[in-house]
């Protein structure tokens, strides 16, 4: 193609850009190409990509460092530094002890003490007694150092870019980088990095504009009033290439989880039930002993829960404590418990929560009166080695349902509407064991090329669990692992994918697919 047929292609915009380039001597950077050419810095880069893919220009990502003082930076610049200060003390004075130091610096004396002696200016030295004395080691003060005259330079320049600040004091890119990271670290100056364009002319490009390249004004957009004025009659129209795929447009939606998790709320408001809430920190009484998990279990191992370094001093009413020991040590009349001695003190230590049973049974324990028919949805946390089906934090499902005359079967339908609502046909029961309840279940569902997957456990909590709580009827139980669930419904293969922030895939996943 030709320099003259290429020109006539290009348009009004891309013109300017390369025009404006011309003008700046084939070389500089989006900003001022767009300020010369009289553009926009948007409509600018737009050209400049499309000349870029005729190859008529290069675009170049260039990073450019910047530093600036912090307050505290600016105050050292009026004032000096602390360990210059303290040096001026220490040639007046001879030497100095270290309570006089803090006297006379206060909050600044350790930073002093500190950079005065990694500086090689003064020693701390025992004087008897258990005293410290701070003794000065040069005779005169020292020159301005290399982090003060940055500093200096900062304070009068403002913001500077770093090439810009190295000329001025004269030093390598190199040394001002070390002078920049102890200066960083003591909290004096900040360090932001912007990414710049820069625009060139390739070979090409120059020949193009060489031949003569016009700006002319075109029209991109036909518009009511050019018609009715016939304004557009013998001007130039923008071509158009009909073929070209226009930009995506990526609307704002819900993350996939979370509607996962808003669609089970209203699933189990729709059936009757009541969201509850409890806290995240719970004693072990209420996460375990309660639940009759027996002390010795090994979910309660160290590397199964995390325990944090405090107890709650009093976790239930005394009375309360003493029915649990009583069921934990020959079960309470109702069977021969666990044995052993109860140690009411691993009872008061606190966890972080590993299911929401513990939600749910503090309710029931202040609710132990029909009908109570509730739900939780909410995070727990078990020592679990990332991988692509475990995580250390992670969101259960818990429901509870407490009236006369409800049977194993009643829970079972409960389980059953549920899986169907959220749009598994078939739904199977097979025995479990949990210490809290029996009979005891595990709930599958059949999922096309999986075959049968477990989902969760559920039954009819033990008397050992219920009585001592005042509760005189059957309670249906159930805690279900919501990433699993989800992780079938959104068909992933790696439970971490619900939590990482991808952008690309939330903006590619479908809405209607959860």
């Amino acid at each position: 193609m030709g320099g003259s047929e290429l020109a006539s292609e290009l348009s009004a915009n891309e013109r300017k850009v390369l025009t404006a380039l011309g003008k700046l001597g084939g070389n500089g950077y989006l900003g001022d190409v767009a300020e010369s050419g009289g553009l926009s810095e948007d409509a600018a880069t737009q050209a400049a990509f499309l000349l870029a893919q005729k190859k008529l220009i290069g675009v170049k990502e260039e990073k450019e460092t910047f530093y600036k003082l912090t307050d505290e930076g600016r105050q050292y610049v009026n004032e000096g530094l602390p360990e210059r200060l303290l040096l001026r003390l220490l040639l007046d004075q001879r030497g100095i002890n270290l309570e006089g130091v803090s006297a006379a610096l206060g909050k600044r004396a350790k930073i002093a003490i500190g950079w005065l002696v990694r500086k090689g200016w003064g020693v701390v030295s025992d004087v008897g007694g258990g005293g410290k004395m701070l003794i000065p080691v040069v005779k005169s003060e020292p020159p301005e150092g290399d982090d003060e005259r940055v500093l200096r330079a900062l304070g009068e320049f403002g913001a500077a870019r770093d090439e810009e600040l190295a000329r001025r004091l004269d030093i390598s890119s190199d040394e001002l980088d070390d002078i920049v990271k102890v200066l960083k670290r003591r909290n004096l100056i900040e360090v932001s990095e912007v990414k710049r364009r820069r625009l060139f002319l390739t070979e090409e490009g120059r020949r193009l504009l060489e031949s003569g390249v016009v700006v002319e004004e075109e029209i991109t957009r036909l518009t009511p009033s050019l018609l009715m004025t016939g304004a557009w009659r013998g001007k130039k129209f923008r071509s158009y290439d009909v073929s070209v795929p226009a930009a995506r447009i990526y609307v704002a939606k819900i993350h996939p989880y979370q509607r996962i998790l808003e669609r089970i709320r209203r699933i189990f408001v729709e059936m009757g039930f009541v969201e509850i809430k409890g806290a995240v920190v719970q004693p072990a009484f209420w996460n375990f002993d309660v639940l009759f998990v027996p002390q010795d279990h090994p979910a309660r191992e160290m590397q199964d829960t995390f325990y944090l370094p405090f107890e709650e001093a009093a976790p239930a009413s005394p009375e309360l404590i003493r029915k649990v020991k009583e069921v934990h040590e020959s079960g309470g009349g109702i069977s021969t418990g666990w044995g052993g001695v109860w140690s009411e003190e691993l009872a008061r230590r606190c966890v972080l929560r590993t299911h929401t049973t513990a939600v749910t049974i503090r309710y029931l324990a202040e609710h132990p009166e029909p009908p109570v028919k509730v739900f939780c949805i909410d995070r727990v946390y078990r020592r679990e080695t990332p991988d692509a089906t475990h995580i250390p934090e992670f969101d259960q499902l818990e429901g509870i349902v407490l009236d006369e005359g409800v049977s194993f079967k009643n829970l079972l339908g409960c389980l059953s509407t549920f899986y169907r609502k959220m749009g598994f046909g078939d739904v199977r029961f097979r025995p479990g064991y949990f210490p809290y309840t029996e009979p005891s279940v595990e709930s599958e569902v059949y999922v096309e090329g999986l075959g049968w997957v477990e989902l969760g456990g559920a039954g009819i909590f033990r008397e050992e669990v219920t009585k001592p709580l005042g509760i005189k009827h059957p309670v249906l139980a159930w805690g279900l692992g919501v990433g699993r669930l989800a992780m079938l419904i959104l068909g992933l293969k790696d439970i971490r994918k619900l939590y990482q922030p991808d952008i690309q895939w939330l903006r590619e996943f479908p809405a209607s697919k959860c």
